[in-house]
């Protein structure tokens, strides 16, 4: 199985494909939440990566690109960004926020209630095939 960079473009493209197919199928979530994300130290990106979460039309839409208007912007270093959202290891995700790399600015009760909800099996499927796409 061939795997790529975290967030370049091939990675987007192969991840966007496997949640295609899984469009429809999945638990809509419980909470509407549009959120951007900005990426900082990316290895091949001169300038932070932006991608957003909206989750407002009861299907989980991640994408690359910015929101306008949204509920809270989270800014967190590459390699944070892959061990949380890729590697789901909420440890990770602990430690960078205690320790200022993950930065949230706007409505922080709309994230703590996003992350609070139980995961889809289906949702956790898709994010185990995700990570095998990923380069380690």
């Amino acid at each position: 199985m061939a795997s790529y960079e975290f967030l370049s473009p091939e990675w987007v493209a192969a991840a966007t494909q496997i949640r295609d197919e899984y469009r429809g199928r999945v638990s809509p979530p419980a909470l509407p939440i549009r959120a951007n994300l900005v990426v900082t130290d990316a290895p091949f990106s001169a300038e932070p990566l932006r991608a957003f979460i909206d989750t407002s039309d009861g299907e989980l839409i991640i994408e690359m690109g910015v929101l306008d208007p949204v509920d809270l912007t989270v800014t967190v270093d590459y390699e944070t960004a892959r061990r949380v959202f890729v590697q789901g290891d909420q440890q990770a995700a602990m430690e960078a926020f205690l320790g200022g790399r993950i930065a949230v600015d706007g409505d922080m009760t709309k994230l703590l209630a996003l992350q609070a909800q139980g995961a889809d099996p289906l949702a956790e499927e898709i994010a185990r095939r995700v990570d095998e796409i990923t380069a380690r």
